[in-house]
């Protein structure tokens, strides 16, 4: 990604914890690229619930939905052992996090601010 940064292991828990802060009320597209299975959207423009790094379990976990009558389904996908965190806040159109994990599939995150989003 454009722009990117890798994060240190030690700063996962907190940069992530700060993007949610930052990203709350807007949407977020969640897509799979798995080196086997291919490219796969896991959710498209739904709302941004959080997205945290858990040291105990080795996971980051992101939520989207769940906060209102129209998403009241929480949908959270965990990236288990991840081996690398990026995020791109810089000189691109959407801010996004790619994490990736031990078998290489990256999951990336990128987020709309809630004015460009889609209710439907």
């Amino acid at each position: 990604m454009a722009g990117t940064e890798t994060l240190d292991r030690s700063t996962w828990e907190t940069a992530l914890n700060q993007m949610t802060a930052e990203h709350q009320g807007e949407f977020v597209t969640l897509e799979v690229l798995d080196p086997e299975v291919g490219h796969q959207y896991e959710a498209n423009r739904l709302p941004f619930a959080g997205i945290v790094y858990d040291p105990k379990d080795d996971a980051v976990v992101v939520s989207v939905g769940g906060g209102s009558p129209r998403y009241p389904v929480v949908l959270r996908h965990l990236v288990w052992h991840p081996r690398e965190i990026d995020v791109a806040t810089r000189d691109i159109p959407e801010p996004a996090v790619r994490t990736v994990d031990k078998d290489g599939t990256a999951t990336l995150i990128t987020f709309f601010p809630k004015e460009s989003g889609t209710e439907s």
